[in-house]
């Protein structure tokens, strides 16, 4: 259940972004919710694996090479979703980072 919740917080945050961002539209709630699932399963699935191949220049840049990882893997749902797009990279990294503060905010009120 709460599984489910945080999936649909995650949605309302990507609306969220879209509506203050002019660079990241959302065609619908539905959309929303496929984009938030698939940045769920890419920062699940593929990101781990971005980390380890990229420890070297992550390690040299003190870090800030993740901000670059989450910046791609956003563009990259942006760019393979119909309902979901990001024009181009810098709307990806600011998108990405209040996506994250966005939706750390609403997770946070979730009960565990």
């Amino acid at each position: 259940m709460t599984l489910l919740l945080v999936w649909l917080l995650n949605a309302v945050a990507l609306l969220v972004v879209a509506y203050l961002l002019p660079g990241i539209t959302v065609a619908s709630f539905g959309s929303a919710l496929i984009a938030a699932l698939v940045l769920g399963l890419l920062n699940s699935l593929v990101k781990p694996v971005l980390v380890l191949l990229t420890l070297p220049i992550t390690v040299v840049t003190l870090g800030l090479f993740l901000i670059v990882l989450n910046a791609l893997l956003f563009w990259f749902a942006g760019s393979i979703l119909k309902g979901f797009q990001v024009n181009g990279f810098w709307w990806a990294v600011i998108g990405a980072l209040l996506y994250s503060l966005i939706s750390g905010l609403l997770s946070a009120i979730v009960p565990n």
